[in-house]
């Protein structure tokens, strides 16, 4: 492992690479298939058609240990080093502001100002040596693309940076690929994301949390909610017109019919009015069910629960997204959003990060956090749902942003050679997995990189992702290229 010196923005770029364990025999495509198409652009939206199999996909050899997953993704990336793989011993440089707290699983530590979510540590899994070292960019826009799909960021992310827009043909984000080889309930969603499309506060929308070359059926159903307003997350398409009532509703759906064999035939397979027709034939359906409009009803929610996961639009779409897999909801992502401060967003903390992580992020992390797993638990739903708490990166070891000039409080900037993950549910117990060496800077065993996450979590739903698919090009391919389940379970 190279010297830790110099630990910025430069060294990133200079990385050594991370060496899978010599038992890690890494899974390859299907023959014929690789990376080199990834980058083509193709306008269409390509629908995956299942293949005959057991249980529409899921693995005759696996056993199922949860049915359902909710994904906190924290966009921005947190600093690991002062949530779950602090560094006491370190110089203050390194180690920062924060102090570490005994946790209710010896040998696991937390910082000071998780204080709630320390409770909980004999349920979750802290994975430290997660990496992108060999594959990462260092931006947000490749990084958060390697995260929800499992998928290493193709040529086209080195060459169009963060102009790269998603794309027709991206590999799917991990709730699509989930739900694409689980059985559909037709009164729910399948996959459901909130508050908000990744990157839109800023000019960019991030590749990788769309449904891509699965097609239009398993696109995520965006709920949307707004920083100031966290009490008003709702679903847009269950908002009826006040003249509109189901009989009216139902009038409309017939007149969809009608269009439709029309629609077939002015259209391209997999056009625009294609992904129009399945929305609208979605929203309908969705319109129409009382089970999904209670779901969505958070306002049934009693005060003090509401209170318990926090006053934010955060907390609430973790509260929303507990509501939905208590549903039935096989796959909710809660994308973490909030504002600019100084020179990042949110958990992109390139200056004051201690200031920002004491007194806006972790308080308000530490509260949904340890009210939904509190939730699940009491409601005899941990056992049978997945909870995974991830990010398109760390922060760097070292304090201090050169980008920043120096100006303001200090922060830490871009590293995808080490971070922290979690993951609770399905009956996961207290326990670490891997290490990083004694700065946080790189893993110092057990290696753990964004495929193998994804196949972990295929793992828990008893999920093939080798088993083929064939999309509306013709070209049959798995729904992950590669990683291993990591043994949590």
């Amino acid at each position: 492992m190279a010297a830790h010196k110099n630990l910025d923005i430069a060294s990133a770029q200079n990385a050594p690479p991370i060496s899978q364990p010599s038992d890690w025999t890494r899974r390859q495509f299907v023959p014929g298939v690789g990376f080199g198409m990834l980058g083509l652009g193709l306008p269409e939206v390509l629908q995956g058609l299942a293949l005959a199999g057991s249980s529409n996909g899921q693995s005759a050899n696996a056993r199922p240990r949860v049915k359902r997953c909710i994904m906190i993704f924290l966009f921005g990336g947190p600093s690991h080093i002062d949530t779950w793989d602090m560094k006491p011993t370190a110089s203050e440089e390194y180690r920062g502001e924060f102090r570490p707290i005994a946790t209710a699983t010896p040998g696991i530590t937390c910082c000071e100002h998780l204080p709630r979510t320390a409770k909980w540590t004999n349920k979750l899994a802290v994975i430290r040596s997660l990496t992108m070292s060999n594959y990462g960019i260092g931006d947000h826009h490749a990084d958060t693309y390697y995260i929800l799909t499992g998928q290493r960021p193709d040529r086209s992310f080195f060459v169009e940076g963060i102009d790269r827009k998603p794309r027709a043909d991206d590999w799917p984000c991990l709730g699509s690929a989930v739900a694409s080889r689980l059985p559909v309930n037709p009164d729910l969603p399948s996959v459901v994301q909130m508050p908000a499309l990744s990157g839109e506060v800023t000019r960019y929308i991030n590749p990788g949390q769309f449904a891509g070359r699965l097609g239009p059926d398993w696109e995520p159903l965006l709920v949307r909610g707004e920083l100031d307003k966290p009490r008003e997350l709702t679903a847009p398409a269950f908002q009826l017109p006040a003249e509109m009532d189901v009989r009216r509703l139902s009038g409309r759906k017939d007149l969809l019919g009608h269009l439709d064999s029309w629609q077939r035939l002015a259209e391209r397979p997999g056009g625009v009015l294609d992904t129009y027709r399945t929305h609208q034939q979605r929203a309908v359906a969705l319109l129409t069910s009382p089970s999904a409009k209670r779901a969505f009803d958070i306002s049934s929610e009693p005060e003090t629960t509401r209170a318990r996961y926090g006053e934010n639009i955060n907390g609430q779409s973790v509260l929303m997204a507990r509501r939905l897999v208590e549903a039935g909801v096989p796959f909710v992502c809660v994308h973490w959003i909030g504002q600019r401060v100084g020179a990042g967003l949110s958990w992109d903390t390139h200056s004051d990060n201690f200031g920002q992580l004491k007194n806006v992020l972790l308080p308000a992390f530490d509260a949904c956090f340890s009210a939904l797993l509190e939730d699940l638990e009491a409601r005899g739903l941990l056992e049978e749902t997945l909870v995974l708490v991830t990010a398109e990166m760390g922060r760097t070891p070292k304090v201090g942003d050169p980008r920043t000039g120096g100006k303001g409080p200090p922060g830490r900037d871009h590293w995808i050679h080490c971070q922290t993950a979690l993951m609770a549910g399905g009956g996961i117990s207290g326990q670490l997995y891997g290490a990083s060496d004694r700065l946080g800077a790189y893993p110092a065993s057990q290696p753990v990189f964004p495929e193998d996450l994804a196949a972990t979590v295929f793992h828990a739903f008893g999920i093939d992702p080798q088993q083929p698919f064939t999309d509306r090009q013709g070209r049959v391919q798995a729904l992950l290229a590669d990683g291993r389940a990591l043994p949590l379970f």
